[in-house]
């Protein structure tokens, strides 16, 4: 269970309106980290803000990539909730469940480009502790993506360590539908929800 309870969405009609109703119409549900940020209103909309400029449509590295370098940052970090997240929202932007579940292994796995393998090696060096970075991977992104995807990447990974930290720390219950989604792609790999995995069905 989250350890600090999410909000209850009847409560709170003007955030429901804003920022639930449409995250729930395009994933089928609304993620607890949100529910308990809201806690502190001015938080929530500073956060879904800065995820709508991080993940714009204006974007040079494509949405499901994307995805998935907040997959792989999150694996690195080990937060197993945006594990599960992050691969479901791969799913939403087009890439197949057998390519989410071989990123486990992208280095060698053929359904990965070079430019793919080049921004993932990126995100999973800058979610690491310590930072491992070197100047040769941000200059294969820049080869593939040009300086703003480096921006964009890098925005990414970021953005989820926000995320892992908090999922983490509070150990937030991944919502039914996303755990199911997650059990169902990532039945062929490593990945267990361990103390994010829903109790019971909640509705909040």
């Amino acid at each position: 269970m989250t350890l600090i309870p999410p909000i209850k969405r009847k409560d709170y009609p003007e955030l429901d309106k804003k920022f639930f109703e449409p995250y729930e119409k395009l994933h089928g549900y609304v993620p607890n980290s949100n529910l308990v940020i809201a806690r502190k209103p001015k938080i929530l909309e500073a956060f879904r803000n800065l995820n709508s400029a991080i993940f714009a449509e204006d974007n040079t590295v494509k949405p499901g990539l994307l995805a998935l370098v907040g997959n792989i940052a999150s694996q690195a970090a080990g937060c197993t909730y945006c594990v599960a997240h992050t691969s479901n929202n791969a799913e939403i932007f087009g890439v197949s469940a057998q390519k989410i579940a071989a990123l486990w292994d992208f280095e060698r796995n053929k359904l990965f480009s070079a430019a793919e393998r080049a921004a993932l090696r990126f995100a999973q060096s800058a979610a690491s502790v310590p930072n491992m970075v070197s100047d040769h991977e941000i200059k294969c992104v820049v080869k593939y993506f040009g300086e703003e995807g480096v921006v964009e990447i890098l925005a990414v990974v970021s953005y989820y360590g926000f995320l892992n930290r908090w999922n983490d720390s509070l150990a937030t219950e991944l919502e039914k539908k996303a755990f199911l989604r997650a059990t169902q792609t990532l039945r062929d790999t490593p990945w267990k929800a361990g103390k994010h995995k829903p109790k019971a069905t909640t509705d909040y």
